[in-house]
């Protein structure tokens, strides 16, 4: 199919009257741009916004993220997940600071050097900030780009990939391109939807996509099943006394690297096995009751957990284990998303 520039002008005509209003396009400030990427990886544009402004008000200014402390840098990403891009994301603002005067550098290459940032995003933030004619391929677009081709190449190969920028550079204008990709991305995001029916009567391209004409939607884009995800069983203790909670710390490698959770032990416990551990911790004779069930999925790996919720008349001192007051656990320690349930089974005993 041939793809001309034309195409994309009536795709920026489509994005200049149906574009969604984001804090991140508010302007064209490049570390706005940047940190907004980086969250919606992964992420939904709806669940990221309260984290941007939150973001952005602690840390304005590229130089705030490079000397941010660990601790709360991770408070502030609590809840996105993937939390090895907080981390890469104040270790490229500290190259940033130390290489390009603490401005992000208007230069696809030299972005594709600092650590976090991939093909992608070095593509977003080039384009969308400094109007660099460099194409910006994610999900949406290779959904977009899929259909409107009736291409059936795997979308998850690094080939397919590198020839859907090509065309997609084939119909960038010469003017605006980061809002070129801005709008096929949009239209990915909000017309040419990856669940459920697209909606082709809203598409700027129903006359000229292919796989609209030719009934090839469902069928489209094509994925190679994943592996199965690993299926892990867990323990977690949720221990209270007197306004104060026990956590611990995660090895610095490894899933969910450095930061602090919930005790917890691999396997599903046993009322038995429970009171091992217990007793292993100094909690011998300590009321414990077991609470609810839940599950947590990682991109690889799906751990499926019993809760156990247990009261101390007073904390007591155990290697592994700190004491922190409730309040601060609100506060200051980045707790992760898999044991948000258990957090709550904590405030009701409350």
């Amino acid at each position: 199919m041939e793809l001309t520039k034309e195409i994309g002008k009536a795709l920026l005509f489509w994005y200049d009257h149906n574009a969604r209003i984001l804090p991140w396009r508010a302007d064209k400030n490049p570390y706005r741009i940047w940190v907004s990427e980086i969250m919606l990886q992964q992420t939904r544009v709806e669940a990221v916004k309260p984290y941007f402004d939150r973001f952005m008000e602690e840390l304005p200014k590229i130089k705030d993220l490079a000397q941010v402390e660990e601790q709360k840098l991770m408070k502030l990403w609590e809840g996105l997940g993937y939390y090895n891009r907080a981390r890469n994301l104040k270790a490229a603002a500290q190259t940033i600071m130390e290489k390009y005067n603490g401005e992000l550098p208007a230069d696809y290459e030299q972005l594709l050097e600092l650590k976090g940032i991939g093909i992608y995003t070095a593509g977003a933030i080039a384009s969308i900030a400094y109007d660099i004619p460099v194409p910006a391929v994610d999900g949406n677009v290779l959904r977009v780009m899929a259909r409107l081709l009736g291409d059936d190449s795997d979308i998850l190969k690094e080939k397919t990939k590198k020839d859907m920028a090509a065309r997609v550079m084939e119909m960038m204008p010469d003017e605006r391109a980061g809002d070129f990709n801005q709008a096929l991305i949009e239209l990915g995001a909000i017309v040419c939807v990856p669940n459920g029916e697209p909606k082709c009567c809203d598409c700027p391209w129903d006359t000229v996509c292919t796989a609209y004409k030719k009934d090839l939607i469902g069928q489209l884009p094509v994925k190679k099943p994943k592996k199965k995800r690993k299926i892990e069983k867990r323990t977690v203790f949720v221990i209270e006394s007197d306004g104060m909670v026990a956590l611990h710390k995660r090895d610095e490698n490894g899933l969910l690297a450095g930061l602090w959770e919930f005790p917890n032990v691999l396997g599903k416990c046993s009322q038995e096995l429970v009171e091992e551990q217990l007793d292993s911790w100094g909690m011998k004779d300590c009321a414990y009751e077991f609470t609810h069930e839940g599950k947590h999925i990682f991109s690889h790996i799906e751990w499926q957990m019993t809760g156990v919720l247990v009261s101390l008349d007073e904390p007591v001192a155990s290697d592994g284990l700190m004491w922190v007051e409730k309040k601060e656990l609100e506060e200051e320690y980045a707790i992760p998303s898999a044991f948000e349930m258990f957090r709550e089974s904590l405030q009701s005993a409350y």
